[in-house]
């Protein structure tokens, strides 16, 4: 049974879905299963295997959602001893559960195929990111120029969005070629739950940017999510430097205390 959990888990991971993985690690006298039981838990509540049901087994569903909400392991100790006293169970032992989530890779999805864009890809697979890289030029949109990516979508920003929807997990690097894609994609992407959302160029290019959005009725409060420009300041000058500030930013705020 454990073998089956364990390749229901590898599949999950490989279809980017949340899983997380409850295992009994240690127990005494009586108690429903024994150490190395193992449980999935989706983020719906769904469960695949069991260590033992009842209001144990009820407890540790919530608190594998709860895991899969933050992204923390959890070590549970239980108690079957006397249920009046608040133990979830009567079989007279103890039981230790190690609830370990599983979160697919964070996305970053590159806007703009061009030499900074390449690097992105680059420097985001290699932190272990899940890449996203589209353009509106086909030519420049293909796996042979973006090998690290994992999905390279050419044409309109419509249809990237289609095949490769923007979620709040994923990081958004918009380095394309003028100021006129930039009014173009903005909106539609200030519209989605994008995580954060960075643009490249000067502050100048923002500005003008910025307000022909705001021309075109885009609200202010949505412009506030948008990063001008993206990347630390590293006084970066080549495109490897340039990744190299927006993915620190990136990192920067993905491990910031409050998350």
């Amino acid at each position: 049974m454990a073998e089956l959990i364990l390749r229901e888990l590898l599949d999950a991971i490989a279809e980017g879905e949340p899983v997380a993985l409850a295992t009994v690690v240690a127990t005494r006298r009586s108690v429903p299963r024994h150490a190395g039981t193992k449980m999935l838990v989706y983020g719906d509540g769904r469960q695949s295997g069991t260590i033992g049901g009842g209001e144990m087994e009820a407890r540790v569903v919530t608190e594998a959602v709860a895991s899969l909400a933050d992204g923390r392991t959890r070590v549970l100790d239980y108690q079957l001893v006397e249920p009046t006293s608040g133990d979830p169970g009567v079989c007279g032992g103890e039981v230790q559960i190690y609830l370990e989530p599983h979160m697919p890779a964070p996305t970053i999805t590159v806007i703009g195929c061009g030499h900074v864009g390449r690097a992105v890809a680059d420097l985001a697979h290699w932190l272990g990111y899940r890449v996203v890289a589209t353009d509106d030029r086909p030519e420049l949109a293909t796996s042979e120029l973006m090998p690290h990516a994992d999905v390279v979508i050419g044409g309109p920003l419509t249809d990237a969005l289609a095949q490769a929807p923007v979620t709040a997990d994923t990081h958004v690097v918009v380095v394309t070629r003028n100021v006129d894609l930039d009014v173009e994609i903005l909106p539609a992407l200030v519209a989605t739950e994008a995580r954060s959302i960075g643009v490249m160029g000067s502050r100048r290019r923002w500005e003008t940017t910025r307000g022909r959005l705001l021309e075109a009725g885009v609200a202010e409060a949505d412009l506030e999510r948008v990063v001008a420009p993206i990347g630390l300041d590293l006084h970066a000058e080549t495109p490897q430097e340039i990744a190299l500030s927006i993915l620190a930013q990136i990192v920067q705020l993905r491990r910031a205390p409050d998350r």
